[in-house]
């Protein structure tokens, strides 16, 4: 794999391509035009702050858009910085919010099929409805769980591959052209 420059993270696209990106490029694409009035200095600390966070504090050079946008939009929240289209945007309408963490404890350590199927009907019961949003929360948490790992390691990297893979591929059995979000963090 080739290296990526410091400034840079690999975005995994809506349609499962992934692109190397800088955290500039990024915000352009993610605020645009309503970065008109916003301080630009503030929301490229900002990215830049989202990026190390990613990048050192989790380990990870593959992130999708929109955990990107999730934390960006929180870190600018805290420095007092709004986005006007943020509300009007994806999160709009009712949000289902679920910890992973809890489902894990729930289906007990190394039983991952007793989770799997857990996270099935949980995703079952909530896509079903028009313009659905999941936040599945605590998904490192969840993962470190299920193998019964004190620190991430391969196996806890291909779990959590395995798990953003089963949510995919369950949202497309059971939403079929339905419009659904789900942000995994």
């Amino acid at each position: 794999m080739i290296q990526l420059q410091t400034d840079c993270l690999y975005f995994q696209m809506a349609n499962g391509q992934t692109i190397p990106c800088s955290a500039k490029s990024v915000v352009v694409e993610l605020i645009g035009t309503e970065s008109e009035g916003l301080d630009s200095e503030v929301v490229q600390n900002a990215a830049q702050a989202v990026l190390h966070y990613f990048r050192h504090e989790l380990g990870r050079q593959l992130v999708t858009v929109g955990e990107f946008a999730e934390i960006l939009e929180k870190t600018l929240r805290s420095l007092g910085v709004s986005i006007r289209g943020s509300e009007e945007g994806v999160g709009a309408g009712e949000a289902v919010e679920a910890d992973l963490r809890i489902l894990a404890l729930e289906a007990g350590e190394g039983y991952e099929l007793a989770f799997f199927r857990r996270l099935r009907e949980l995703l079952r019961e909530q896509a079903g409805r028009q313009g659905a949003m999941i936040r599945l929360k605590g998904l490192r948490g969840c993962v470190k769980l299920l193998a019964g790992a004190r620190r991430w390691d391969r196996r806890c990297q291909a779990l959590h591959d395995q798990i953003v893979v089963f949510v995919r591929q369950s949202l497309r059995a059971e939403v079929g052209g339905q419009a659904t979000t789900v942000v995994l963090r």
